[in-house]
């Protein structure tokens, strides 16, 4: 894993090593981790829009929200929001963490759902996002870039699978643009493309 904001080469992980990395988390703030990192990698948003969502956005109400939307300012383009029907693994995490947040602080609707220890109501940075993923990595000894763009690579490979390899889908999937984009977040599969050749 390398660069504390890498996202270029950025590889997307396996089932296998999203089940190793979702039990990895301790500490304190376990919950918040493992519901933040199930959420990347189950609604495909970009680390800066996981970080803006408050509490209202996935629990309006007495349960978590079947989707949740990332409004248009906190987009990477800011030209339109983006809606997410909530993946039930992501779901259950984000209730899990939302109990526990509400016995370690007052909650608000208004309150970032993934809260650092530090100042009122202040969502962790980008940074120390990275050092959580990290961590998860090393502790099992995972290799290649994985930064917490990663998350959205894992998404985009997820998808693009279960939707039959239909680019103009996953495009839509992932809110890109232009497809240019959806076609470098699926290039990385060079194994597939070594095998394909020495099969030649």
């Amino acid at each position: 894993m390398e660069g504390g904001r890498q996202m270029k080469g950025c590889r997307a992980l396996t089932e296998a090593e999203v089940a190793l990395v979702q039990r990895s988390f301790g500490g304190t703030y376990a919950a918040r981790d493992k519901a933040l990192f199930l959420l990347g990698v189950k609604s495909g948003f970009r680390i800066s829009e996981l970080l803006s969502l408050r509490v209202a956005d996935v629990q309006p109400h007495s349960q978590i929200a079947d989707q949740v939307t990332v409004r248009r300012r906190h987009m990477k383009t800011q030209r339109e929001g983006r809606t997410v029907p909530l993946h039930p693994d992501a779901k259950v995490a984000l209730a899990a963490w939302l109990l526990q947040l509400r016995r370690l602080r007052d909650v608000t609707p208004q309150t970032y759902v993934f809260q650092s220890r530090k100042g009122v109501n202040r969502p962790i940075t980008k940074v120390q996002a990275w050092r959580i993923l990290h961590d998860a990595v090393v502790a099992n000894e995972l290799t290649g870039t994985l930064g917490t763009h990663a998350m959205r690579k894992t998404f985009a490979h997820r998808v693009y699978e279960r939707l039959g390899r239909d680019l103009v889908k996953t495009q839509r999937a992932l809110g890109h643009a232009n497809i240019n984009s959806t076609v470098s977040y699926l290039s990385c599969a060079d194994e597939e493309i070594h095998a394909a050749i020495l099969a030649s």
